[in-house]
């Protein structure tokens, strides 16, 4: 891989020379190892924390505010990007809440009122007791009734055939049966339900109530349709239990809490505030609206979570609640690129490896593609990713390549083959939409054109392709001046850089565009542009047709400008380069600054040069083909800017002065 710097730039102010950047070379990251794995054979030596808290990683600040949350048993709202960890870290805290008797709750029938059962709790592991001991009563009461019918059946069944009257004493057992049914002990009746059984807890109950609809949620109480003539069930037999209730002493856990109906919301809040909530049918058609049970204890904490997004969802006094009472977390989607983050990201795979229990262990190769993929994943050199949920799906899919193989350990050629099967459905969306448009490409990668350059753009999350622009200016017929058109689907950004190309193209061209209408064409854009990260290319295009001067098809390049040409960063600069070189590109131009973020894969390397750019014209002048008229241009861009280096006041160091 080649980086090319741009020549050394003389400031006539003072005489110094200043060196640009070197961009850093000699052994690639790619090539040397990420971390020591002297003493490590496989991920199978990384220790794994038992606790949830303490997998959880790349999260710091947040764990530091969970288990201040847990000690006084606060609520949290935790906001940031799906698959960063949300879940983990509630169910991570219902591990560390401060250790509290736990309760078994019973429901009882209400001889005054049946329809208002009575609620009792119990110590864990009380309720299943109480529940043997009063049904081993009703079952003896049941067995011995059961023994009388039976001997009064057959009594009746003897003297009937040994009178004769065989078809009176059938219809008279019948009778007798019927009878026995309807006839049940007092105890049976009397027979609690257990509704929250905590007997086998070994720690505060976690429960995920994400999706749940209120009779889930709140408790409900099941429809009888036989409500008479005894054959009704018992209306506390019918109480349910709702997850606020099950999670007593615990964590309700509820992501996208704002796809929640806002009187869901409300309840759930009063549940909050009261500690306890009363059960009743959720169904105003249902016989179950009819019962009503003493308030049940919900003694829980609320942990909440999902994007930026759910918060416009979100019942404004329950997030008052928590903000006042608890804590608001926003979570990072990525961590800086250390030692000991690296390390972390180590013990990430050994987790997901014994948590999944089918795969088998990372040997020290493929632990390095992993931390190399989560460096490619956050975009950034100097970063890893923290969506370590879709991480996790290329782990579990580099150990099935590897069973399938009959490998022993994971190796990093079982993790490249795995992220051909490891990508999400946009994703591969979007390369089977480039796969075709390669079928019918209007891509050049030799040869010089004029007004044609090689943009490149991100379809999807990480597919990069090169997206051919088209200028051509002709003289207006417009008595009101020329305009800048501009097609391609482009969405209201793209639409706005097209328009701050004009103020460049008249500061390097030093022609007068309103004398030309100028077209600008996005090529086989299908789905649309979206971002400003084209303007480098639209400027390059438009310049070139005005000036007559052809660009250089070998080289592709991407860019956002500012009015005063000076080229921004921009996105999915890794995915991009990768796209030209898989189109036959022999140079690619990015931004300066965008170099850190450069993680292309090996087989890329040596396939093209990467050269950095900070302004228009150290775009141009490695883009357009040497002649005549590019020298020209050339010399003349730096004209102008030597006089707009004369124009800037000089400020006296030793006697700064201020208005």
């Amino acid at each position: 891989m080649k980086f090319e710097e741009q020549e050394s730039i003389e400031d006539s102010t003072n005489d110094v020379i200043l060196e640009p950047e070197v961009a850093q070379t000699g052994e690639s990251e790619e090539t040397k190892p990420m971390l020591d794995y002297d003493n490590i054979k496989s991920s199978q030596d990384i220790e794994v924390p038992p606790l949830l808290i303490d997998q959880v990683i790349g999260h710091e600040e947040s764990i530091e505010t969970i288990k201040k949350a847990a000690k006084q048993r606060r609520n949290v709202l935790l906001i940031g990007d799906p698959g960063v960890g949300k879940s983990m870290l509630a169910k991570g805290m219902a591990q560390i809440l401060p250790h509290e008797v736990l309760q078994d709750i019973l429901v009882y029938p209400n001889m005054e009122d049946n329809n208002h059962p009575l609620v009792r709790s119990v110590p864990a592991g009380e309720g299943k007791k109480i529940v043997r001991a009063t049904k081993g009563s009703a079952k003896g009461h049941e067995e011995r009734k059961t023994i009388i019918t039976m001997f009064a059946i057959g009594g009746i069944l003897v003297i009937g055939f040994m009178y004769g009257r065989l078809l009176e004493s059938i219809i008279a057992a019948a009778l007798i049966l019927l009878i026995s049914i309807q006839i049940k002990p007092k105890s049976n009746n009397m027979s609690p339900k257990l509704l929250v059984n905590n007997e086998e807890s070994r720690f505060a109950p976690f429960m995920d109530a994400t999706g749940a609809h209120a009779g889930a949620l709140l408790g409900d109480v099941r429809h009888d349709p036989y409500q008479s003539g005894g054959l009704g069930t018992p209306a506390h037999e019918r109480v349910e239990a709702g997850m606020i209730h099950k999670a007593n002493k615990g964590v309700l856990y509820i992501d996208e809490i704002g796809t929640m109906s806002m009187k869901t919301q409300q309840e759930l809040l009063s549940a909050m505030q009261e500690k306890q909530y009363a059960i009743t049918g959720q169904s105003e058609n249902s016989s179950g609206a009819m019962v009503r049970s003493q308030a049940v204890p919900c003694d829980f904490v609320l942990v909440a979570s999902g994007n930026l997004q759910v918060l416009e969802g979100m019942h404004i006094a329950m997030r008052s609640r928590i903000r006042g009472y608890g804590y608001e977390v926003f979570m990072k989607d990525y961590m800086d690129d250390t030692t000991e983050n690296r390390e972390k990201l180590v013990q990430f795979v050994a987790q997901e490896v014994k948590n999944d229990g089918r795969i088998p262990h990372f040997a020290p190769d493929a632990l390095d593609e992993i931390i190399m993929e989560a460096k490619r994943r956050s975009g950034k050199q100097n970063a890893l990713t923290l969506r370590l949920r879709d991480l996790g799906g290329l782990v579990r899919s580099a150990g099935d390549v590897a069973i399938e193989k009959g490998a022993d350990l994971v190796t990093a050629e079982h993790v490249f083959e795995a992220k051909r099967f490891a990508r999400t459905l946009e994703q591969q969306i979007a390369d089977r939409s480039i796969m075709q448009r390669k079928d019918y490409s209007m891509v050049s990668s030799e040869g010089g054109r004029v007004g044609l350059v090689n943009g490149l753009a991100v379809i999807g999350d990480r597919s990069g392709i090169v997206s051919p622009i088209a200028a051509e200016a002709a003289p207006t017929q417009s008595k009101s001046g020329g305009q800048i058109i501009a097609t391609g689907k482009l969405g209201e950004i793209a639409q706005e850089s097209v328009q701050n190309v004009s103020a460049l193209i008249k500061k390097y061209t030093n022609k007068d565009i309103s004398n030309y209408d100028i077209h600008v064409q996005f090529i086989q854009t299908y789905d649309g542009v979206e971002g400003d990260s084209a303007s480098v290319s639209i400027a390059t295009a438009v310049i070139s047709a005005i000036e007559e001067i052809p660009i250089d098809q070998t080289v592709a390049l991407t860019g956002s400008l500012n009015v005063r040409g000076d080229v921004m960063p921009i996105g999915g600069a890794t995915a991009k380069i990768e796209a030209a070189a898989e189109a036959g590109m022999k140079k690619v131009l990015i931004p300066k600054s965008n170099l850190k973020d450069v993680m292309i894969e090996k087989k890329y390397e040596d396939m093209i040069e990467i050269i950095p750019t900070e302004t228009l014209s150290d775009v141009l002048e490695n883009i357009l083909i040497s002649g005549s008229a590019k020298d020209k241009l050339i010399e003349k861009m730096k004209n102008i800017g030597s006089r707009v280096a004369e124009k800037v006041p000089q400020t006296n160091l030793n006697n700064p002065t201020t208005n």
